[in-house]
């Protein structure tokens, strides 16, 4: 059986707030680290059949940028649950809500 591994390792300040997101996977053939400035990773506990989330992002991150961060999360999960689910409909309106709220994530910065 083939493995992969994919490493986070998170710098904290003396608050435990994060200043430093590093992250490996071991199937993109580079040995590279590389650093990122949020993360969100969910996970599905057959067992509990609950959704387990890590949401970190560094100290650094501006909120426009964490704005464009989660547009594009929503609109990449919407592809992630059409190809999972073949839910067109669904996914339709899953990306036509994160495009009206991404309007008005703009509407916000003028």
């Amino acid at each position: 059986m083939k493995k992969s591994e994919i490493n986070f390792t998170i710098s904290l300040d003396e608050n435990h707030v994060p200043e430093k997101i590093d992250w490996s996977a071991s199937d993109t053939g580079e040995d590279e680290v590389k650093q990122a400035k949020a993360m969100i990773v969910s996970l599905w506990d057959a067992k509990e059949n609950n959704t387990l989330r890590i949401d970190l992002w560094t100290k650094d991150m501006m909120l426009d940028e964490m704005k464009h961060f989660f547009y594009q999360s929503i609109i990449t999960m919407s592809d992630t649950y059409e190809r999972a689910t073949n839910d067109k409909e669904i996914a339709k309106e899953m990306r036509d809500f994160g495009k009206m709220i991404g309007e008005k994530m703009v509407g916000e910065n003028k």
